[in-house]
């Protein structure tokens, strides 16, 4: 039987591993949308395959979540996934990449709800809090691989066999620490309850996560490119480098950060990062106020996932991996949302302007949580 070290350890790998594939390949978006001759439009176009397949994958999804132990979703998807990362790389043409990416998601979509579920029931295992720096270890894979990328792009290693490594190191490692994840978590009551009719605590925090991931996903995906087009600058990595660093720092001491200043504090101070962060990066388009803005938006962005997936699990209506289900979804189709959206805003404006949009989504953190914890008030038993 697996200690609860064991079962952290495992669970840790897949964090990580997480975050080091979804790196690898949005690294890469400046050599793809070079080597298949995109414009911004039909990159975005390309990227919206991908909350297309998240939101197919959600009765999928939650009927695994609901029928097996959380394990055996979170294996399959994850191995599926780490597939699809060399199918990214083979693609040549725009039809295949679509099919690539389609596949990439709905396996992310998968895993996505088991690993966050099983992050939730192992603290409450615990006497500790440590949700956040399972996601700091996300944060922390997306900055191995965007390091790994940026190595093998100085030293002019093609796409294709870096995509190749990056697939057989996380299928191999899926097979070996899959054994050691917690087993015998399928809930006994409220599975079967549907999300047809989610209640107002789940939509807000829904909402929450949804802006968060817009942010998150378009900083994945344009970061690269805004430095290469906008910046100017030849490593253009660098922004996206420095904003999963500061990101997973800040994950690393989320926890702490919640408990000394509230979530709802937590919440304000995040929206306004994020806001004043772009603002700076597209007012001032130079190396250094681009690299200080982009890494006030990974401060800003950190703390409002793990955050909300914690309020989700304490839903009084809803089971945890159900209640996690219905953020997932948002969250997905949040960070895969704004990516085609930046394209599109980028091909009618311009790419500087296009980021606009994401410091209306910081801002909108601000109201969301307010309506939230309001209705948490009015909630709570009176004295």
């Amino acid at each position: 039987m697996q200690s609860l070290l064991q079962q952290r350890l495992a669970l840790s790998v897949f964090f990580f591993l997480s975050g080091f594939n979804f790196a690898s390949w949005t690294s890469r978006i400046p050599t793809i949308k070079a080597n298949l001759h995109l414009n911004e439009a039909e990159l975005g176009t390309i990227l919206l395959a991908m909350p297309v397949s998240s939101l197919i994958g959600l009765p999928l999804s939650g009927w695994l979540v609901s029928k097996f132990e959380t394990r055996i979703p979170l294996t399959v998807g994850f191995l599926l996934n780490s597939l699809c990362i060399s199918f990214i790389g083979l693609a040549h043409t725009p039809i295949a990449l679509i099919m690539a990416l389609f596949l990439f998601s709905l396996s992310m979509r998968v895993y996505n709800i088991s690993i966050n579920t099983q992050a939730l029931s192992l603290q409450k295992q615990s006497d500790q809090k440590f949700i956040g720096s399972f996601h700091g270890l996300w944060s922390t894979g997306g900055i191995a691989g965007i390091a790994f990328t940026t190595l093998l792009v100085k030293l002019e290693v093609p796409m294709v066999p870096h995509l190749v490594m990056v697939s057989v190191v996380a299928l191999a490692a899926t097979l070996y620490f899959s054994r050691n994840l917690l087993r015998n978590d399928v809930a006994p009551s409220g599975e079967k309850k549907g999300l047809r009719k989610p209640d107002a605590y789940l939509m807000y925090l829904g909402l929450l996560v949804f802006f968060a991931a817009v942010c998150e996903g378009g900083m994945f995906d344009w970061s690269g490119i805004y430095f290469q087009q906008v910046v100017k600058e030849e490593v253009f990595t660098a922004g996206y480098l420095i904003f999963m660093t500061c990101m997973a720092a800040s994950r690393f001491m989320s926890d702490k950060i919640i408990d000394r200043l509230g979530m709802a504090n937590t919440y304000l101070m995040s929206g306004l990062f994020i806001f004043c962060g772009i603002a700076l990066a597209v007012l001032f388009p130079s190396y250094w106020p681009a690299m200080i803005g982009f890494s006030m938006v990974g401060f800003g962005t950190a703390a409002v996932i793990p955050m909300t997936y914690t309020l989700a699990g304490a839903s009084k209506t809803y089971s945890a991996g159900i209640a996690i289900s219905f953020i997932v979804t948002f969250g997905i189709v949040g960070m895969l949302l704004g990516p085609p959206m930046i394209g599109y805003l980028a091909h009618a404006f311009s790419l500087k302007a296009s980021f606009a949009a994401f410091a209306v989504s910081g801002l909108m953190l601000l109201p969301i949580s307010r309506l939230f914890f309001q209705l948490q008030r009015k909630a709570a038993p009176q004295p």
